[in-house]
C-alpha cells in the first residue's frame, strides 16, 4: 500500500525556536502565512500533530477558510482534514479540541505504541480511534495504515520530537519552514528538531525548491528526501 506524501511544516524564530516557554501561546506566524498554512492543509488529506503539541496548544486543527471547505465538498472530499495525533505514554484528554467538529471527515486518529494503547483503554473510545502499534519500524507502519485508509498526502505540523522522528527516518518528502523575525533566546524553549542521526549527516545539502517573502516571514521549501549539487568551489 502507497505511503502518504509527507509535508513538514514549521514555524520558526531566526534562532531556531518553535515556541518560548511563556504559559501563553506565541504566534510566530503572519495573517498571509497562517493563510498559506491553510491553503496546504486545504490541498492534504489528514493533518498529524504529537500529543504534546495538543496539550500544549490545543488546536481545533480545521480549515480556516470556508471557501476552501466548499471547494473540498465539491471535489468530493469531506470538508475539513483527517486529525491525528501520536501519543507513547497514552497521555491525551479526550477533551482536547481536535476530538470534536469532525463527523465529515471522519473519526479523529490516535497512534500510540502497544503499551500507551493498553493505558488508554476504552477512554478515547467515543472520540477517536487508537490504533496500537509495535517499536519496530513505527513511524514506517503509521503511514502505510494511513495509506490504506486512503490518505494520499499528509501534513505534520510538529511538535519537535515529531518533526525529528521523520526527517531522522527519512520518510518527509517537502519541508516547509516559515521564519519569523522573532528572538526567543531560552535555551529551555522547544526547537524545530532534536539532536537526531539525520540521513547523509551534517554535510548533506537538501535540495532547495523556492522561496517567497510574506511581509515579515520567509517561507522555505526544501525536499528531505533528495540532495541539492555540490555548491562551486567545493
Amino acid at each position: 500500500m502507497p505511503r502518504p506524501y509527507v509535508v513538514l511544516s514549521v514555524a520558526v524564530s531566526l534562532d531556531g525556536y518553535i515556541d518560548d516557554i511563556i504559559p501563553e501561546r506565541l504566534y510566530l506566524s503572519n495573517d498571509r502565512d497562517f493563510d498559506g498554512v491553510d491553503q496546504l492543509r486545504a490541498e492534504c488529506d489528514a493533518i498529524l500533530i504529537g500529543a504534546e503539541t495538543v496539550r500544549r496548544d490545543n488546536p481545533r486543527l480545521w480549515l480556516r477558510s470556508e471557501e476552501r471547505r466548499r471547494a473540498r465538498v465539491a471535489a468530493g472530499k469531506p470538508p475539513n482534514l483527517l486529525k491525528v495525533t501520536v501519543t507513547r505514554s497514552g497521555d491525551i484528554d479526550p477533551d482536547a479540541r481536535m476530538f470534536h467538529h469532525y463527523v465529515e471527515s471522519g473519526k479523529p486518529l490516535v497512534y500510540t505504541t502497544i503499551e500507551g494503547a493498553e493505558k488508554i483503554g476504552d477512554r478515547l473510545s467515543a472520540v477517536a480511534e487508537v490504533t496500537g502499534i509495535a517499536d519496530q519500524d513505527f513511524w514506517g507502519t503509521l503511514l502505510e495504515d494511513l495509506g490504506r485508509r486512503g490518505v494520499q498526502k499528509l501534513i505534520v505540523e510538529g511538535g519537535t520530537r515529531i518533526h525529528t522522528a521523520f526527517l531522522e527516518a527519512g520518510l518527509a518528502d517537502e519541508l516547509r519552514y516559515a521564519v519569523a523575525p522573532l528572538m526567543i533566546g531560552q535555551g529551555e524553549a522547544p526547537r524545530f528538531v532534536n539532536p537526531a542521526a539525520f540521513p547523509g549527516g551534517s554535510r548533506r545539502r537538501l535540495e532547495f525548491v523556492d522561496a517567497s517573502v510574506l511581509d515579515d516571514v520567509v517561507v522555505l521549501r526544501y525536499r528531505p528526501k533528495r540532495t541539492s549539487a555540490t555548491p562551486a568551489g567545493s
